[in-house]
């Protein structure tokens, strides 16, 4: 059953909703100022009832709480999907579907992330299920992009026992010309993030030889990978993927915030927490 749905269309030259609605316990809001006169941009907020979009509270019995967004972006606009964490609570199940349609010249930014759960309650990864489905087409139905994450607590292992350490995990799409530019400078972000976490000391240091054994043993507290996807039919087409799992938010936060800098004069963002 449709909950909502919001169209934005070009009027005189500038973005503006041509439709919206919505039902219970689904709400938009859709602020009338979001910048300078010069900036054309439409901001959407989906908002619940209750808990709000992003906390899931405990399942009862074999229920699951679910969500589906479909997005159509037309020729030469732009779509940015930027929610908050999605944070489980314990037993929680929650599985959400995105799909997004595309044509040649469409750009899409998708941020997609969960934290571990409520850590001042003790709760780290104590759900018992989490599924993050992302697709998108190209020209209707030519699959670009097929991805799902499965969180799932196992008979021998759990979700936590798999994690490790690691309390947030983050995936971040750019797609379209309107964001080549930040596509090359995030690949290199990551390679510079990475090299330093990553460094390991020359063999003839004192240091290498004092604590060898132990770097071997450490893993990272953050680790990031960026990589392209899709075909590439011109210098235009290109698509990059940015994962990322840490063992603290704060870290994954300012990764997805470099990305929020770069588009800042495309949506006019206002600083972050």
């Amino acid at each position: 059953m449709e909950r909502g749905k919001v169209i934005v269309e070009k009027v005189g030259g500038k973005s503006t909703v041509t439709k919206c609605f919505s039902k219970y316990p689904l709400k938009f809001i859709i602020p009338r100022k979001v910048g300078s006169s010069e900036t054309d941009a439409v901001w959407i907020y989906t908002i619940t009832y209750g808990g709000g979009i992003v906390s899931v509270y405990k399942a009862v019995g074999s229920k699951s709480s679910e969500q589906v967004l479909e997005a159509r972006i037309g020729s030469n606009a732009f779509l940015a999907v930027i929610p908050d964490p999605v944070t489980c609570f314990s037993t929680a199940k929650y599985s959400q579907r995105q799909v997004f349609k595309v044509v040649s010249d469409s750009s899409l930014l998708l941020v997609d992330w969960i934290t571990s759960g409520r850590h001042e309650r003790g709760e780290k990864w104590d759900f018992d299920l989490y599924k993050s489905t992302n697709h998108i087409f190209h020209n209707g139905d030519e699959p670009l992009f097929l991805d799902t994450i499965l969180l799932e607590q196992g008979t021998h292992a759990g979700i936590a026992e798999r994690m490790q350490d690691y309390q947030v995990i983050a995936m971040v799409i750019l797609l379209g010309p309107k964001l080549k530019l930040i596509q090359n400078q995030i690949q290199e972000d990551v390679k510079k993030i990475m090299s330093q976490s990553l460094h390991m000391p020359t063999i003839g240091s004192r240091q290498y030889s004092n604590k060898h054994n132990d770097h071997c043993l450490t893993k990272p507290c953050f680790v990031a990978s960026c990589s392209i996807f899709g075909p590439k039919v011109s210098p235009t087409d290109t698509y990059s993927i940015s994962l990322v799992a840490c063992e603290f938010q704060v870290p994954v936060f300012e990764h997805i915030q470099l990305v929020f800098e770069q588009i800042r004069p495309i949506l006019f963002f206002v600083q972050l927490m």
